[in-house]
């Protein structure tokens, strides 16, 4: 059974079933990386006997214990394990850690082999990929181009098919930008819900790990496997990973950039290769996504390095670099040691200043759900970098700084190639939280991209996954009619209880709809009818876990309540229905077909 061309998690836990061994994993990734010939991805490795002795440690394949069983993986050199060196590409701070990172601790439970820890920007700072004293990655599309920065390494290792996955920061956009640059997938989650200890910071208060995987399905089941929340960690966040809906919510709401937002710096393969991922984010989402003024997000942008942000960095790193400022990159140096130049009273300036471009930012969430941008601008050489170390750097950076300044969640997606071969991508950035939502309208604009994973060539594969519209497990499905559904002012009691969205289906046409007296907020009531003289009443259909159904229940107030409700797709979830003697003073609104459009004639507020 030959090890997958590209060790997808799916493809390789099939070959796993059909009798591949771990150990044949482990020496066909040791092969893959010496036929590499690539210096600059790796800065440590497992040793292959220690891999092999993990691998024969797993046990039998169970992937259902060990969801990650046998899957290699890679962690970027500032993220700790015991053992192993931990140098941030920079020699001379180098120290081997007693212990590893919670996160990775998480994986390795999961049954993931570490293959080693990856090259990087030194300390996390830059956007290229080649500020390091080590070799440069080389680009796994075209070695012209720079790899990205500052998660270089694990980003090549996934996209040449070295490892599965692999682990990266990102503060400024080094777990998107690397993606889009080697087509793959790139990860960056709300900040706070993955544990920082035990990884070098760059920014302590913006920094987060991140996820490079081939898919986004796969990059969405590791994040999900180490996220949590760790006490020993003043800056994690008691963030329940979000679920992930079966089904894209009805009317979601995507922004895009209006013309003075769309930044290629002239390069025309760039900006044709979004023009045709906005046609498949249109094919996806069934409509018209909406212009946006971009103005104030890059505003933000410019705070990070133009403002005392860059005094966090040296702040990291404050120590090394007063003692030892010439073990430093020139260009991590420059960068760093310019936050001298900023005073106490310029961080509070910076602070207030970002308040209220803040506040500015939160009109344009008013309006949509989430937004979708290029991951870069354009890809940028190698040879440009030794004309201008800096801009560059600032350039890819264009969509992707302002994010973590303004606590959003993003997530990296290759789409359309360039007329060029080469890979370009989109992101898709919301309100911390909404990580589940970007997976799933992720997940669908890859496939309908079409592409292939990485450098492999090989296609994308069709994932395994169980039908997304219906309840999982010992979840209980409930349909809602009224101020439940998506967008309205209830629908909060559903996601907060972690609801996860399945489908928009009508009921049969035996019911009829009533507003009810009383609110705010309005609320209708649902009455079952003789079959067939009734309506099709609007309905969705959500999942909820046993307990968090209960919960929900118990707060439903009179004359509402719970039955069995019979849609129009065969199914007969449990509902809300109305007792007749709440009728009193009601009005039946059966006629507009549902709640939404109720609302929409105008008579409820």
């Amino acid at each position: 059974m030959p090890v997958p061309a590209f060790p997808s998690l799916s493809t390789l836990h099939a070959a796993y079933a059909e009798g591949l061994s771990p150990e044949a994993v482990v020496a066909e990734i040791d092969r893959r990386i010496a036929a590499a010939d690539d210096p600059g991805i790796f800065l440590a490795r497992v040793p292959e006997a220690q891999m092999q002795a993990a691998a024969r440690g797993l046990g039998p394949f169970d992937p259902v214990s060990k969801p990650l069983w046998g899957v290699p993986f890679a962690v970027k050199d500032n993220i700790d394990v015991a053992g192993l060196p931990t140098t941030a590409a920079c020699p001379d701070f180098a120290y081997t850690p007693q212990a590893t990172a919670p996160a990775v601790e998480r994986l390795l439970a999961a049954g993931a082999l570490l293959v080693g820890k990856t090259n990087l920007d030194q300390f996390a700072t830059g956007l290229v990929g080649v500020r390091t004293p080590y070799p440069v990655p080389k680009n796994a599309i075209d070695p012209a181009i720079v790899p990205g920065g500052s998660s270089s390494g694990s980003a090549v290792a996934v996209a040449r098919g070295l490892v599965t996955f692999a682990l990266g920061t990102d503060t400024a956009g080094s777990g998107r930008v690397p993606a889009g640059l080697n087509n793959i997938v790139g990860l960056k989650p709300s900040l706070g819900s993955v544990s920082g200890r035990g990884v070098v910071p760059a920014c302590r208060t913006l920094d987060t790990l991140s996820v490079f995987a081939g898919t986004v399905t796969e990059a969405d089941a590791v994040y999900r496997i180490m996220a949590g929340y760790d006490p020993q960690d003043p800056y994690s966040r008691a963030l329940p990973v979000p679920p992930r809906p079966g089904s894209l919510p009805p009317g979601l709401r995507v922004g895009v950039p209006d013309a003075a937002g769309l930044i290629f710096a002239g390069d025309t393969l760039s900006a044709d290769a979004f023009d045709g991922a906005l046609a498949d984010l249109h094919t996806v989402i069934g409509s018209a996504a909406t212009a946006v003024d971009l103005a104030p997000f890059f505003a933000v942008a410019e705070l990070l390095y133009a403002g005392p942000w860059v005094a966090e960095r040296y702040q990291a790193i404050r120590g090394f670099i007063e003692a030892h400022p010439e073990a430093l990159h020139p260009t991590t140096r420059a960068i760093i040691g310019a936050a001298t130049g900023h005073s106490a009273a310029d961080a509070f300036a910076g602070l207030y200043r970002l308040a209220e471009l803040r506040r500015a930012t939160e009109a344009v969430w008013r309006g949509i759900d989430v937004l979708v941008v290029p991951t870069y601008p354009r890809p940028r050489r190698v040879a440009d970098l030794a004309a201008d170390p800096v801009g560059p750097n600032s350039e890819l950076g264009t969509y992707t700084n302002f994010v973590n300044l303004l606590d959003l969640c993003a997530l990296a997606v290759p789409s359309r190639v360039r007329a060029d071969g080469f890979p370009s991508g989109v992101t898709l950035i919301a309100p911390r939280g909404a990580d589940g939502l970007l997976a799933e309208l992720g997940a669908r604009l890859q496939a309908a991209a079409g592409g292939t994973l990485g450098a492999s060539g090989v296609p994308i594969p069709a994932e395994a996954a169980p039908r997304g519209d219906r309840a999982q497990g010992d979840e209980i499905e409930i349909a809602v009619v009224g101020a439940h559904l998506s967008g309205l002012p209830l629908n909060g009691e559903l996601t907060g209880r972690g609801g996860r969205f399945l489908r928009a289906v009508p009921t049969t046409p035996d019911y009829r709809l009533h507003a009810l007296p009383g609110g705010p907020p309005a609320r209708p009531g649902l009455i079952r009818v003789a079959p067939g003289s009734g309506h099709a009443i609007e309905a969705e259909v959500w999942a909820l876990a046993p307990d968090a159904f209960g919960r929900f229940v118990a707060g439903i107030p009179a004359p509402l309540a719970i039955g069995t409700l019979s849609l129009a797709d065969g199914t007969t979830p449990k509902g809300f229905l109305a007792e007749a003697a709440g009728l009193t003073g009601a009005r039946d609104i059966s006629d507009h077909g549902g709640w939404r459009a109720y609302l929409a004639s105008g008579p409820a507020t």
